[in-house]
């Protein structure tokens, strides 16, 4: 495929960023501007409900949990259309169009309903251009550099995620706490990410002898996805009833007494210890089990509910923070490689989409429920049950860890 690098061999092999094709670290700096863009909205968007609007726990929780499944069902189709069209850069690129156009309602919204509808239609965009993207990046990265590949596009994308929020922060202090200002300025990086993908990205020529999908989502390609495949998607639906929205742990600092100005912070230090853990935890399963990384990523999640539950004052909240970020760096690229792995060439979008639909419509859940246990139990109730679930989830990892071992696929 064109942009891919030929790996060396020997003393003179490069270190694996240095192979990883063109194409890849563009569309990671295409998220990594969106994700600017989207964390100076959300990292201040929970507070601003509840100081500013009013709002509930449960409100927040119910929010973020729609906002989220919303992307989740909408990349199903997309997933599956860009298998149909055998194309994938003009849905991705639809998909960040329509998040930029709509980030300007973020400071034009006057009341709960038009953030709410702006939060939906905002993930929407999202919904479009995830799986598209993520097939995209399964497309051009060779089968030796997958778990480098998606792991440096969740690095770059979450850089921007605690660039997003530490930007917040300097402008909210600037500003005097002018949420609406910090909220127009966050238009810009949307803009730039969408000229990005219009320009810089290079989708490559479909494999000769590649089958044709006539209807992706019919039951009988469906079951082509295979039995690998669907057991990464249980895996990944259990795992994602413990990892909750991330709105909780701005919460969770609130409620610990960090200024309100100081809030995002919470997501500037989770979202540094993702991006530095995400690349090296992607290079690394490509020379080892996956599973073992995917099991050390489900007990770092389990240290950190627990930290957060019980851990006293800032220090503690700043520990679960970063153990809270360091699971996501061992576990959201790499879920994304097995997906990668295990799914039929010409069914990749698809697979995308059934697993972000599945695991969306388990965080939907998950955010409901942690909203509800915040407000009957409190925040101790909330990270206890993202334990349960974590544990749960390994539990069930284990006995079928011979069966999701690595399937290098084309």
């Amino acid at each position: 495929m064109p942009n891919e690098a030929k790996p060396e061999t020997g003393a003179g092999r490069k270190a694996p960023w240095r192979e990883i094709p063109s194409g890849v670290w563009a569309l990671g700096f295409v998220s990594l501007l969106m994700d600017i863009s989207s964390e100076m909205i959300h990292a201040l968007l929970p507070v601003y409900l509840v100081t500013v609007l009013g709002t509930s726990a449960l409100t927040v929780g119910i929010i973020e949990g729609i906002a989220e499944a919303t992307a989740s069902i909408t990349k199903v189709f997309s997933g599956a259309l860009s298998d149909w069209l055998g194309k994938r850069k003009l849905l991705a690129a639809l998909g960040y169009g329509l998040a930029a156009f709509t980030k300007p309602v973020f400071p034009l919204a006057p009341s709960v309903g038009w953030l709410i509808g702006a939060r939906f239609v905002d993930r929407v965009g999202k919904g479009i251009r995830g799986a598209p993207r993520d097939a995209l990046i399964a497309d051009i990265s060779p089968a030796n550099l997958r778990g480098a590949s998606f792991g440096l596009r969740q690095s770059l994308d979450t850089v921007g995620a605690f660039i997003g929020p530490f930007l917040a922060i300097a402008l909210m202090w600037l500003t005097a706490d002018h949420f609406t200002a910090v909220f127009w300025v966050a238009v810009i990086p949307a803009f730039l990410s969408l000229a990005l993908i219009l320009f810089a990205v290079r989708e490559p020529e479909r494999p000769e002898g590649l089958r044709r999908v006539r209807v992706p989502l019919h039951p009988s390609e469906l079951a082509r996805l295979g039995a690998t495949y669907w057991w990464v998607v249980a895996i990944a639906t259990v795992f994602t009833l413990a990892r909750f929205s991330e709105a909780f742990l701005i919460l969770r600092a609130q409620s610990s007494g960090v200024p309100m100005a100081l809030v995002p912070i919470v997501l500037v230090i989770m979202n540094v210890v993702y991006a530095l853990s995400a690349y090296p935890a992607g290079a690394l399963s490509d020379r080892m089990d996956r599973i073992a990384i995917l099991a050390i990523g489900l007990g770092l999640l389990v240290a950190a509910d627990l930290v957060l539950a019980f851990a006293p004052g800032l220090g503690g909240i700043a520990l679960g923070v970063m153990l809270w970020g360091a699971h996501m760096g061992f576990t959201q690229g790499l879920l994304s490689t097995l997906i990668a792995d295990s799914a039929p060439p010409e069914l990749r979008g698809t697979a995308f989409g059934m697993f972000n639909l599945v695991t969306g419509l388990a965080l939907l859940a998950a955010s409901v429920i942690a909203g509800i246990l915040w407000d009957k139990v409190g925040p101790q109730g909330t990270f206890l049950a993202g334990a349960a679930f974590a544990v749960l989830t390994l539990a069930g990892l284990l006995p079928i860890r011979g069966r999701l071992r690595t399937q290098k696929s084309p």
